[in-house]
């Protein structure tokens, strides 16, 4: 995904609810084009990673998945592209911060209940 789609997502993130591509424009504080938007939201329309519906003469568009979800599934598209997973998770985790390598040894936990 390109930055330009990373940055709009970020604000239908932000909004916590459906944007034309006006209000998205307003938003990224109008440094973009609006037919820069439209084709940015367009697009990911076409992707499935978000959804539109009508407002007025323009479309709302919305995220299909939370940042959360998004952010999973691409982690977990990037550990499929490996053969070695061991390998990459225990870089991962290395990486971590303490207090994210706590939270994570909780959640793991969780799991076993």
């Amino acid at each position: 995904m390109g930055a330009l789609e990373t940055r709009v997502l970020e604000e239908l993130w932000g909004s916590g609810d459906a944007l034309t591509p006006a209000q998205v424009q307003a938003a990224i504080d109008g440094d973009l084009a609006y037919t820069t938007v439209m084709t940015i939201l367009t697009r990911l329309w076409k992707k499935g990673q978000v959804t539109r519906s009508r407002s007025g003469r323009a479309y709302a568009y919305a995220p299909t998945l939370s940042q959360a979800e998004f952010l999973a599934e691409r982690m977990g598209g990037e550990l499929r592209r490996t053969r070695d997973r061991s390998a990459v998770l225990s870089q991962f985790v290395d990486k971590l911060s303490k207090a994210d390598t706590k939270a994570l040894r909780v959640l793991l936990l969780e799991l076993d209940d």
